[in-house]
C-alpha cells in the first residue's frame, strides 16, 4: 500500500480506538477484582490459549509463509471492539467481555511484537527476516491504541451524554474505513487473492471455531456463569482484524501478511452469526 492509504489504515484504527474509549468507564478495569475467576481464564485464553492454537494450526497446515506469518499477526491482537457488540447481541456478560477487550488491548501492546518477532524469524528465510524494533513498535503501538482509548474514557468522563451520542457515528465510519480498506487489500492482491483465500480461509475458520470451544469450554470448567462463558467464547473467538491489519502494513508495510487477517474479518461475522443465534436460543429456553 502506498503511504496515503496506510495513514487511512491508521487513523481508520485510531477512530476504532477512540470509540472503544467512548464505551469504557473507569469502573469496567475494577472487575479484575469483582471477576477474578471469568477474568483470569479470558485472559488466558486471549494471551496464551490464542497463540498456541494459532501456530499448532499454521505448523500442521501446509501454508505459504505470508499466510502463516498473517495468522501469526492475528493471534497477537485478540478481542476488539467488534467481540463487545457480539457479545452483547449473543446475551453474554457485555461488562466481562468489555472489561477483557479493554485489559488485552493494553496487554497486547508488549506481546505483539514477541509474538510477531518469533513468527518472521521461524516462517520467512534467512534471507527475507524482517524484525520489529521492538521498543519502536511498542511506542508506536501504544500512540494507536492506548492514546485514542485515554482519550475517549476521558471524554466519557466528563462529557458521557456527548459520548454516548458520538459512540454509534464512530463505530459506523470506523466500520466503513476498514471494509473500503478490506477492499483496497483485495483489489491490490487480486492475483493472489483466490490461492491466499483456499488456504488462509481454512485456517482462518478452524482458529476461529477452535478457541471459541475452547474459550467456552475452559469457562465450563471453572465453574463460570454461562453468561460469562459466552462472553469469554467470545473475546477468545473474535480478533482484533483491524489491528492485526494495521501491523501488517503500517508496521510491516506488507500487504500480503495483511490477507490472513483480512480474510479472518470476514469469516468471524459468520461465526459471531452463529454464536449471537445460539444465545439468543439459549434465552427462550430459560
Amino acid at each position: 500500500m502506498d503511504q496515503v492509504s496506510t495513514l487511512i489504515l491508521a487513523a481508520a484504527l485510531i477512530i476504532i480506538m477512540l470509540g472503544m474509549g467512548l464505551s469504557l468507564v473507569f469502573n469496567d478495569f475494577k472487575r479484575i477484582v469483582v471477576y477474578p475467576k471469568a477474568i483470569l481464564v479470558g485472559l488466558t485464553n486471549q494471551l496464551i490459549l490464542l497463540p498456541l492454537i494459532g501456530f499448532t494450526l499454521v505448523s500442521v497446515f501446509p501454508l505459504r509463509p505470508e499466510i502463516a506469518i498473517g495468522i501469526m499477526i492475528l493471534v497477537a491482537c485478540p478481542g476488539g471492539p467488534t467481540s463487545n457488540l457480539i457479545t452483547h447481541l449473543a446475551k453474554g456478560d457485555i461488562a466481562l467481555s468489555v472489561s477483557l477487550t479493554a485489559l488485552s488491548s493494553f496487554i497486547t501492546i508488549l506481546t505483539i511484537p514477541f509474538i510477531v518477532n518469533f513468527a518472521l524469524v521461524h516462517f520467512l528465510d534467512e534471507g527475507q527476516v524482517i524484525q520489529l524494533d521492538v521498543v519502536e513498535t511498542i511506542i508506536q503501538i501504544f500512540a494507536i491504541i492506548v492514546v485514542p482509548v485515554a482519550i475517549g474514557m476521558v471524554v466519557r468522563h466528563y462529557k458521557e451524554g456527548f459520548a454516548l451520542r458520538m459512540a454509534k457515528p464512530v463505530r459506523k465510519a470506523s466500520g466503513i474505513v476498514i471494509a473500503l480498506v478490506i477492499i483496497g487489500i483485495i483489489i491490490k492482491e487480486k492475483h493472489n487473492v483466490i490461492p491466499y483465500f483456499k488456504q488462509a480461509g481454512i485456517v482462518a475458520l478452524c482458529l476461529n471455531v477452535a478457541t471459541m470451544l475452547v474459550g467456552y469450554y475452559s469457562a465450563k470448567i471453572f465453574k463460570i456463569k454461562k453468561a460469562q462463558a459466552i462472553s469469554i467464547s467470545i473475546e477468545s473467538g473474535i480478533q482484533n482484524g483491524t489491528l492485526a491489519i494495521s501491523v501488517a502494513v503500517v508496521l510491516l508495510g506488507s500487504t500480503e501478511f495483511s490477507i490472513a487477517p483480512a480474510i479472518y474479518s470476514l469469516l468471524m461475522f459468520f461465526t459471531g452469526g452463529v454464536a449471537i443465534y445460539l444465545g439468543l436460543k439459549r434465552k427462550e429456553f430459560q
